[in-house]
């Protein structure tokens, strides 16, 4: 969906590349894609030369020139095809071939920055076959480059500090999160198996958020859904039935034009038994601390200790075994992350998920999850959906 030029974000990853004497970045994941160019491609081949100086360069797959065309912040868009009957090798070598000319065609050999340290990447368009690079790939830029670097850090600080535009696709994406909770929960039934219910929640993201407000192109959803007993830490949605009278919890990714979501949110079909709504209590009690905490300054350790410190004192030593913070934007899951042992500050400007969970030996349990933008007096919760489900209840 085409928006204006962010300016502002682009000139902050120009200072960086300044301040580290780079002289162009080159990236390949649909994530940096998108952060640089607001294309966000279709099946992963493409790339982008992003100078310090001059306009970008596009390279895009053949097919796909409509939508560079329209969504592009770049017009300097180079194609190259994805089946050549002179060429037999698979189409992202053809990308890499015309990177590096770009390079060397306009004089950008001194100092390159790749992605060399990737943990994750988010989904290109059609999502079910990430395309990653090959040892050739990596190996070509030092062959043209006077030095190569990684340039995961730069982009990581870079991407840490959401700009306005950021933050009102990142809405979107929350406000399509929070009806579809809504349409479930009304929909939802006891003796449903889990995976009808997060395909109902998957299928109405879709449906609905496709040319959602005029404002969004594609709309995905994925979902983890487990109910009673099932609930656990990152288990696959199973056929279990839901449950009456105990939470069924859904994890959830939503993806608006590549910008994205990660919550948890929880459904009760029914009164919920009397230790759920004591371990619920204790939930909210230490997720509102955690958010009250959540300000411009304040220690990602500190946060980290704190949420652990309180589900400890609330009997649940250890738990959760899983991060209980980090950064959200193009990706899902992004720096930065709180640990206690590691070191950083919130910042003015991240959005970040905050996610206290405790979970049962055997099964069951909770986790509480939003999204949050911090601002200069606190935070704000993007996700309009009810941490305390009892609020929101099926009957």
């Amino acid at each position: 969906m085409p928006w204006p030029i962010d300016q502002k974000k682009l000139d902050r990853v120009r200072a960086l590349m300044k301040h580290q004497d780079i002289t162009a970045l080159v990236v390949r994941a649909p994530d940096n894609v998108l952060y640089l160019t607001n294309y966000w491609c279709m099946k992963g081949y493409d790339a982008v030369v992003f100078p310090r100086e001059g306009d970008p360069i596009l390279i895009a797959i053949e097919p796909q020139l409509a939508d560079a065309q329209r969504n592009s912040w770049t017009k300097d868009i180079r194609l190259f095809r994805g089946y050549d009957d002179l060429d037999p090798r698979p189409p992202q070598y053809r990308a890499l071939d015309l990177a590096l000319r770009v390079l060397k065609e306009r004089g950008l050999t001194d100092k390159i920055a790749i992605e060399l340290n990737m943990g994750t990447q988010s989904a290109d368009r059609m999502v079910g076959e990430p395309t990653t690079p090959t040892q050739t790939y990596f190996d070509a830029f030092r062959k043209v480059s006077g030095q190569v670097v990684d340039a995961t850090p730069l982009l990581n600080e870079a991407r840490a500090i959401k700009t306005a535009q950021e933050i009102e696709r990142m809405r979107l994406a929350n406000e399509l999160a929070a009806l579809a909770m809504e349409h479930t929960r009304e929909h939802m039934r006891p003796g449903m198996k889990e995976s009808e219910v997060g395909g109902m929640y998957e299928s109405f993201v879709h449906g609905i958020g496709v040319g959602y407000q005029g404002k969004v192109e594609m709309a995905r959803a994925f979902t983890l859904v487990w109910s009673g007993k099932g609930i656990a830490t990152f288990t696959a949605t199973g056929d279990r039935p839901i449950q009456r009278n105990e939470p069924t919890l859904f994890e959830i990714w939503v993806c608006a034009d590549g910008y994205w979501t990660d919550l948890t949110k929880n459904v009760s079909p029914g009164e919920l038994t009397p230790e759920y709504h004591r371990l619920l209590d204790l939930l909210l009690k230490v997720f509102n601390e955690a958010v009250r905490y959540a300000r411009d300054a304040a220690s990602f350790p500190a946060l980290d200790r704190l949420i652990r410190a309180r589900i400890a004192e609330g009997g649940y030593p250890g738990q959760p075994s899983h991060p209980i913070c980090h950064g959200v934007g193009a990706r899902a899951h992004e720096p930065p992350y709180a640990h206690q042992a590691g070191t950083g500050e919130i910042r003015k400007g991240m959005v970040l998920a905050i996610e206290p969970g405790i979970y049962w030996p055997g099964g069951g349990g909770l986790r509480l999850e939003d999204n949050f933008l911090i601002t200069s007096n606190g935070n704000e919760k993007l996700c309009s959906y009810p941490d305390d489900f009892r609020l929101a209840r099926v009957m």
